[in-house]
């Protein structure tokens, strides 16, 4: 079986896209005979300075040092068979070492989750934007010996510069995000859930209104329930603010009754994996989910869950799940059913094993 270098930014554990597009299925493979070595360059202590504003001096010292990491992964790829670069090699708009990976003549395969051909810079990062360069990315691709893409919109980007080009969805670990017994709530009260991060919050709020009318309708019966790496605070809104810990999340997500997943109709949400609503369908939660992108492929509207686009289509669908305890039951076994045929990582670990297969076979 073949030995795999996987290039990416982070340490293991550290970044949700890495953690699910190819951490997961690590211990698996591994156990089928693939050597996994992880090659990374922002540790612990990077992450404290990497997104804090200003300190330019301590990020040079960063880009120094990932300069030099990367140089010595580059020699690293002469002795696997494979070099898998999840998103990009280098936080700029440097495509020096994906050139130089591909020109050791190991299969390059190349996987990416989002519409990063779009600029996205981190709110710490903002005066540096100008060391970033989103058209590399149809570079990148272009290099790769075989793309992997998120979804099909993802995709048909990446046929536009790759003839070898496959779609495998996010998903997610079934055994770990399974229907859980949460306790009962001595206030009776229905519980919608949100889980995200500093960086999704702008999607929510766009739900803000919605919210807020729907609380005023069902004042007393229902609250909200949000996860995430810091508090989201609504005036007028009665939430329960939970710590987002990795270790904790499926517990965390057990109480809820109804998951949202609002999002704005972006090329960049069109980009996004639906990873939220999965989480809430693989617990089997009823959802609903903006009428986005790949969210309209998982979601077959009244049999696995709800979509909606307007605010008006949100209350409504909302209320239904609110007032019906059974549909919202009958749903969220349906959603479950949906996310291990199709989204779990049982469903698709063995697809990865095929392709390093193919990959090594005709190098």
């Amino acid at each position: 079986m073949p030995s795999v270098l996987f290039i990416a930014s982070h340490r293991p554990g550290r970044s949700p896209s890495q953690r699910y597009r190819f951490e997961q299925f690590v211990p698996y493979w591994e156990k089928h005979g693939v050597t996994v070595r992880y090659a990374w360059i922002i540790d612990e202590a990077d992450d404290k300075v990497f997104y804090s504003p200003g300190r330019l001096l301590d990020k040079a010292r960063i880009f120094r040092k990932s300069l030099r990491l990367r140089r010595e992964h580059v020699r690293m790829a002469q002795d696997h068979d494979l070099v898998f670069v999840q998103r990009e090699a280098l936080m700029t708009g440097s495509i020096r070492f994906e050139r130089a990976l591909a020109a050791t003549g190991k299969p390059l395969i190349y996987d990416f989750d989002d519409a990063i051909w779009r600029m996205d810079v981190s709110e710490g990062n903002r005066k540096l934007r100008w060391l970033k360069d989103p058209a590399k990315t149809p570079r990148i691709i272009g290099l790769a010996t075989h793309v992997i893409a998120g979804n099909a919109f993802l995709a048909d980007y990446a046929k536009q510069h790759n003839g070898h080009v496959e779609v495998i969805p996010t998903v997610i670990d079934t055994e770990r995000y399974m229907p859980m017994d949460a306790a009962k709530r001595s206030d009776g009260k229905v519980v919608i859930g949100w889980t995200g991060s500093l960086t999704s919050t702008p999607h929510l709020m766009t739900a803000v209104p919605m919210l807020l009318k729907l609380q005023e309708e069902f004042r007393g019966d229902i609250v909200f329930r949000f996860i995430s790496d810091r508090p989201v605070i609504i005036p007028g809104l009665e939430v329960e603010q939970i710590t987002w810990n990795a270790a904790s999340e499926p517990e965390d997500l057990a109480p809820i009754d109804i998951g949202i997943m609002p999002l704005p109709d972006t090329e960049w949400s069109r980009g996004k994996c639906g990873f939220k609503g999965l989480q809430y369908m693989g617990m089997a939660k009823a959802v609903v989910l903006a009428r986005v992108g790949v969210n309209a492929t998982i979601v077959r509207d009244g049999e696995n869950g709800f979509l909606a686009g307007s605010d008006e289509e949100w209350l409504a669908k909302l209320r239904l799940l609110v007032n019906d305890a059974d549909l919202r039951r009958r749903l969220g076994a349906e959603a479950r059913r949906t996310v291990e045929q199709a989204y779990s990582t049982v469903a698709w670990r063995d697809r990865y094993l095929e392709l390093f297969n193919e990959l090594t076979r005709t190098s």
